[in-house]
């Protein structure tokens, strides 16, 4: 008996033939793509009506990383995933064996095993989003049917158990395009690569806007970067970073704190330099390093190595701009800091030195110049007031001795860096000025000395610093300044502890009595923390007194007392007046030695709150600090309220912060260090 077919109804062929004009229609659109991006971003919600289901992922393959990655819109960015090919996921697994893979339910293991005995479901999407996924069909996207370009991926079927043969069909036809666009997509950026690919696939400018920006620079009244920052906002920094990318040299940004070599400047026409857009900006022993905005321009590499013959050189890429400013600091011809509020540049009066020593017709220390020198005093004063604005905690001045450069370095946020290098012959000139102002006694350099600066930044600004100066080797002498800028105290609650620890120190600054230590490593904020405290205790019914060195923090309603170890007012001197004063809190700088603390033990026993530093590595280890010391372990016991250990962290710039989405081998251990449900 034959069967005879079922002849299908007009409707149903007007629904084959509309499904089919609208596959050839995205096909179209996918061949016609641009970008990648486009691909990625723009078209998967066009791709995504082509079919029956709840959403729809497309992978391209990264042949640099053996990846294969997607990218979503996400707020106000573009969030990048990652995924690698394995069967650690099913998208992995079909870009690693090229076969397409349907199934019905994704965390069925007995299905997966099915497939493959190692294939896994990455339930990292999930936990992320709280999408559910259930059916998953994934298909290859090749070209020449062997070239991995990438998968696609669609999920959840919105009528049905399972992605039907139909589905199959449709995703193989898109899978098709997509294998040819993304094939000619990467032979287009393997030959034509553009200095600006990165500020388009990044989405900082449009295509279209680039090519108007290209059109407009072309008529010379603006420069390109000009245009791209002010009229379309695109970051200095993401430019530099493009051109870096393309050139493949590193990006150095204008900055204060770059030290440029002037002896490179020496024979050079600056006004030149600011025409060709290049400069040298340091020399080390392999080579000389050149800023410019173009490296691939023939001709002024040609100049270049004509003006350094026989030298190494090294490029590096820098906005035009960034080269004009670098060489107006450099050269005194222009303001790096147009805030700033001196009249002298540290560029010009190193120039001076600079000419002096070449000028010097002996090698004697000093080079012709004293500590009373009229350039050595205006640099002593340019150093100090350049720390204090870039927000340095310490200025170090470290002589190398005769064959050398003594170097100036500022540590910010932690870290040195170096400020400037000064001429050797200068070495003592300079360390005997600052030991001027410190009043300290110049002839001696055997020994190390301390002392202070008060130094008046402007009519209504005073700072005041520490100076430390220490013999170091070749009879020189190294000089270490820690600024001590008066400040008002930070609120408790602006200070950054966790909750926890926050209701825990409010509860022990409120007892009437006992002992508050608080300890860290120097420069960890031990002492801003006691003045928060203080700060939160600070009414008019409670006596405060506090015994420092230096006063950092002023504060109004303490009694603060600066001690002087020179002249035998010290800490435990400080405290023993401090108890026939009638306090009700006392504060003291540091526990040095037993008998400070053996006092403040003894006080807060009597009757009154105790607060103090101490430099141990935890809170633990205060308790084995004070019995070496050789306290009375009953009697600090019972004074003890709680011992508070901290560090200093860096926090992140909130200007340019950008958001992090981690790996999942990131988030497995994150997991795995603080559980399932991330108490974190």
């Amino acid at each position: 008996m034959e069967a005879t077919p079922v002849a299908k109804s007009p409707q149903d062929l007007q629904q084959k033939i509309a499904f089919s004009e609208h596959v050839k229609r995205i096909t179209e659109q996918i061949h016609a793509a641009r970008d990648l991006d486009y691909i990625l971003l723009d078209l998967r919600k066009e791709v995504l009506s082509v079919f029956d289901a709840e959403d729809l992922t497309i992978f391209a393959f990264d042949p640099e990383k053996k990846e294969i990655f997607s990218k979503a819109p996400h707020i106000d960015s573009v969030e990048e995933f990652r995924i690698p090919i394995s069967e650690q996921s099913l998208a992995g697994f079909c870009a690693k064996y090229l076969r397409p893979v349907s199934i019905a339910d994704a965390y069925n293991i007995a299905e997966l095993q099915g497939v493959h005995p190692a294939l896994v479901h990455d339930t990292t999407y999930d936990k992320r989003t709280g999408f559910k996924t259930k059916q998953v069909l994934t298909y290859p996207i090749v070209a020449d049917n062997k070239y991995l370009m990438g998968v696609l991926q669609l999920l959840n079927k919105k009528t049905g158990g399972r992605f039907t043969r139909k589905d199959e069909e449709s995703v193989a036809e898109i899978a098709k395009a997509l294998g040819i666009a993304f094939f000619n997509l990467r032979k287009v950026s393997k030959k034509n690569p553009s200095k600006f690919d990165r500020l388009v696939a990044n989405k900082h400018i449009a295509q279209s806007d680039l090519d108007n920006a290209i059109a407009e620079s072309k008529k010379g009244q603006s420069d390109f970067e000009g245009i791209l920052i002010e009229k379309y906002k695109v970051p200095k920094i993401e430019i530099g970073k493009s051109l870096a990318q393309f050139h493949k040299c590193p990006y150095i940004e204008y900055s204060e704190r770059t030290l440029v070599d002037i002896e490179l400047l020496k024979n050079l026409n600056v006004d030149y330099l600011k025409k060709n857009h290049w400069m040298p900006l340091k020399r080390d022993r392999t080579a000389i390093e050149i800023l410019t905005d173009d490296p691939s321009d023939l001709d002024r590499v040609a100049d270049i190595k004509r003006t350094f013959p026989g030298l190494n050189i090294r490029f590096a890429i820098s906005l035009r701009r960034d080269i004009a400013q670098f060489l107006g600091s450099a050269t005194g011809q222009g303001d790096s800091n147009p805030t700033r509020k001196l009249d002298e540049n540290v560029s010009d009066i190193l120039g001076e030195l600079v000419n002096e020593a070449q000028e010097a017709a002996t090698e004697d220390a000093g080079g012709g110049l004293d500590e009373n020198d009229n350039a050595i005093v205006r640099l002593a004063n340019q150093i100090i007031a350049d720390a204090y604005r870039q927000g340095a905690s310490d200025i170090h001045v470290e002589p190398y001795g005769e064959k050398r450069e003594t170097l100036v370095r500022f540590r910010v946020d932690g870290d040195c860096f170096e400020y400037m290098k000064i001429p050797q012959s200068y070495r003592r000139a300079i360390v005997s000025r600052l030991k001027i102002m410190a009043s300290l006694d110049i002839a001696e350099r055997r020994k190390p000395q301390d002392g202070k600066i008060k130094f008046k930044l402007s009519d209504s600004k005073d700072i005041e610093l520490r100076v430390a100066t220490i013999p170091t080797a070749g009879y020189n002498e190294d000089v270490v300044m820690r600024i001590l800028a008066a400040s008002e105290p930070l609120p408790l609650d602006k200070m950054g502890f966790s909750d926890r620890n926050l209701t825990a120190i409010k509860e022990i600054a409120a007892k009437p009595y006992g002992i508050i230590l608080c300890v860290g490593p120097t420069g960890s904020g031990k002492t801003t923390t006691l003045h928060s405290v203080l700060g939160f205790i600070n009414t008019p019914d409670i006596k405060i007194w506090t015994a420092e060195d230096p006063v950092e923090i002023t504060q109004y309603g303490l009694r603060q007392v600066q001690v002087q170890p020179k002249i035998d007012f010290t800490f435990a001197k400080a405290m023993r007046a401090f108890l026939r004063a009638d306090p009700d809190v006392i504060m003291v700088g540091e526990m040095r030695d037993k008998e400070t603390a053996e006092i403040g033990i003894e006080a807060s026993l009597t009757g009154h709150l105790v607060m103090s530093t101490l430099h141990t590595n935890s809170a633990v280890e205060t308790v084995t600090r004070l019995l070496d010391m050789g306290c009375d372990s009953f009697s600090f016991a019972d004074a003890m309220l709680g011992v508070l250990a901290q560090r200093l962290t860096r926090r992140i710039c909130k200007d340019c912060k950008e958001q992090y989405v981690g790996t999942a081998v990131e988030y497995e251990e994150i997991r795995q260090g603080y559980g399932q449900r991330g108490h974190f």
